[in-house]
């Protein structure tokens, strides 16, 4: 594009006949080509920004350059004006727009108004008799809620001409993932039941069913029938588990948690699907972003606006950012949905869990974005330049201690090359002969052991030593280090913000504190090493503390008598379900309060 070619358009003639009113403009280049659509309150004062003298973003002179022409579209509101834009990116899918990739279409499970009916993976228009539930967020978490009712109701998921035809059971019959009733082997009213726990299931009601397979088990059990009674306790040890990934504590009604991590010019965006208190799954988006310098609350507006273009939308919304012109995009939705929608990015207790786990998935998604081989070598040369280092590191390796009130105390060693993990070269640490709860002596002791394979020319030397810590550890660090006369090592500590917040995060680094900015790649690499070496400790501490006890760590907690135990044991199915069970779940067990159930989840996740 010339310079020539881009004065054939007339700017200050155009502004001339822009009104002071609402509505969206669209700016076309070359064969009239739609390079940018934007919506404003006043398109006079909004176009006119586009042409001042002192424009200083280059990457917007760049695109105003190859203006030959622009179109407007005057609306009554600044909502109506929203909603036609992202009606025109969506279909124009503008270069200079952030431009979301994804399908029209979402998922629902349909249950068949069959005299046994089927349950299966449906998209589409609600044209069959029967019950839909949904939509959920992707085929794949769909899909998996249909393995779980395979698993525990053994509903079938078969054809109806395929089901009209059998003559003998088929292998789902087998591998216990259906009931056969295609053969009769079950009877319509028992198939029923099955029918009625899954209903209940897809409608967030898992504590009913639970209910229900307690008293099956015990009169299975009272009647010596222990076949039957050991089925009910796998069913509900399964369900347990899978109720507690998906139900979500006082949500009420249909509400999306959207949540936005921004690092190193990629956004990552994470949706959680909640309907009548059901966690429906999530999906990740890395909206496309344009060459023009953009903030959050831009990002996850265009992203609502698109998001929202073809999908029912809740509700409400719960939201990691404020996002801009957040009134004229709570009208627009609103306008689009026939009701009033609600946008919530200031929450409060429980429903701050939800923003906060869509928070942690969002970056965590983006760390694995941007931890391929090529996201690392930026991340690393950022890592360079926010550290004022001499050289590109090669080799990072992160020290973390864990334990539970000091039993089994447990050192990690996790290694970080060029390439990202370096999982072969992790080591864990047994901590012993120490005071138990001392975690200076602990790194120490693990440093030592480290090192002197260093010094002994046993192990490599790391360019950088993380300590999951602050200035306490890090002298440990440094100490140790000095003592074996070790040199070509900088220590660094890590320090977890206050609330235990990602973006609050410091760095110790000598006898200074230091912060970087939260959404520094730099940081971002530094925090998924921290996290790592976390992960290895806390996984190796348990594993150590699991093979040191010898008698059920449920007989250690005050407070949780014999028939408490017996209790939790039946609801749950076992001990694997309650070792993994969230506060949540265990305090509606019926005897155990919240202060109980907090005893009960720190014995098995207390670091």
């Amino acid at each position: 594009m010339s310079d020539d070619a881009a004065e054939e358009f007339d700017s200050k003639q155009f502004l001339t006949t822009v009104p002071h009113k609402p509505g969206v403009y669209r700016m076309l280049g070359m064969d009239n080509k739609i390079l940018y659509v934007g919506k404003a309150k006043d398109l006079k004062n909004r176009v006119s920004s586009y042409f001042r003298s002192n424009l200083v973003n280059s990457r917007i002179w760049s695109m105003v350059k190859q203006i030959q022409n622009i179109r407007i579209t005057l609306t009554d509101t600044e909502a109506e004006a929203l909603l036609l834009e992202s009606n025109l990116i969506k279909k124009h899918q503008p270069r200079y727009n952030i431009l979301l990739r994804d399908d029209k279409g979402y998922p629902y499970i349909y249950v068949s108004a069959h005299e046994y009916p089927r349950v299966q993976f449906h998209r589409g228009g609600k044209k069959s008799k029967g019950q839909y539930f949904g939509p959920y967020p992707s085929s794949g978490a769909v899909r998996e809620t249909l393995n779980h009712l395979q698993k525990l109701f053994q509903m079938r998921q078969c054809e109806d001409s395929y089901f009209a035809n059998r003559s003998r059971p088929c292998l789902q019959y087998q591998i216990k993932r259906c009931t056969a009733p295609c053969t009769h082997e079950i009877s319509v009213d028992d198939y029923q039941i099955g029918v009625n726990h899954t209903v209940k299931f897809l409608q967030g009601k898992s504590e009913i069913i639970i209910n229900d397979l307690v008293k099956q088990m015990d009169q299975a059990a009272s009647r010596l029938d222990y076949e039957k009674a050991a089925e009910c306790r796998d069913q509900i040890a399964n369900l347990r588990k899978i109720s507690q990934q998906q139900y979500i504590s006082g949500a009420k009604g249909d509400v999306d948690v959207i949540a936005l991590q921004l690092a190193s010019k990629v956004a990552s965006i994470q949706v959680l699907t909640i309907r009548g208190g059901n966690n429906l799954g999530n999906k990740n988006f890395f909206p496309k972003l344009p060459s023009m310098d953009v903030n959050e609350g831009e990002i996850i507006s265009s992203f609502i606006a698109q998001y929202y273009h073809s999908r029912k939308i809740p509700s409400q919304l719960l939201l990691s950012h404020i996002p801009d012109d957040k009134d004229a995009l709570s009208d627009m939705l609103s306008l689009k949905a026939e009701r009033k929608i609600k946008l919530s990015y200031k929450t409060r207790g429980e429903r701050t869990r939800w923003v906060d786990m869509a928070s942690r998935n969002a970056l965590h998604a983006l760390q694995t974005n941007l931890s391929s081989k090529a996201g690392m070598q930026k991340r690393l040369l950022a890592l360079q330049d926010e550290l004022n280092l001499e050289y590109i590191p090669a080799r990072m390796e992160c020290f973390d201690i864990s334990h539970t009130q000091g039993e089994a105390t447990v050192a990690s060693c996790v290694v970080f090359g060029a390439d990202g993990a370096v999982k072969s070269e992790y080591r864990r640490y047994n901590i012993s002969g120490i005071t138990p709860g001392d975690d200076y002596a602990a790194m120490k002791q693990a440093l030592q052991r480290r090192f002197k394979k260093v010094q002994k020319g046993e192990a490599k030397l790391p360019d950088i030593l993380f300590i999951d810590g602050g200035k306490g550890q890090v002298t440990q660090a440094l100490d140790v280090i000095q003592a074996l006369h070790i040199s070509g090592v900088d220590v660094i500590g890590i320090t977890k913000g206050e609330g235990r917040k990602a973006d609050l995060d410091t760095l110790t680094i000598g006898k200074n504190r230091i912060e970087l900015d939260p959404h520094s790649s730099a940081l971002h690499l530094i925090q998924q090493i921290r996290d790592e070496a976390h992960r290895f400790a806390i996984t190796g501490h348990r594993q150590r503390r699991q093979k040191a006890r010898t008698r059920s760590p449920l007989e250690e907690i005050a407070g949780l008598g014999p028939k408490r135990r017996q209790t939790l044991l039946k609801q749950f199915g076992g001990m694997r379900a309650i070792t993994i069970a969230s506060i949540d779940e265990l305090s509606k067990v019926s005897g155990i309060s919240r202060q109980l159930a907090e005893k009960i989840y720190n014995v098995f996740h207390g670091k």
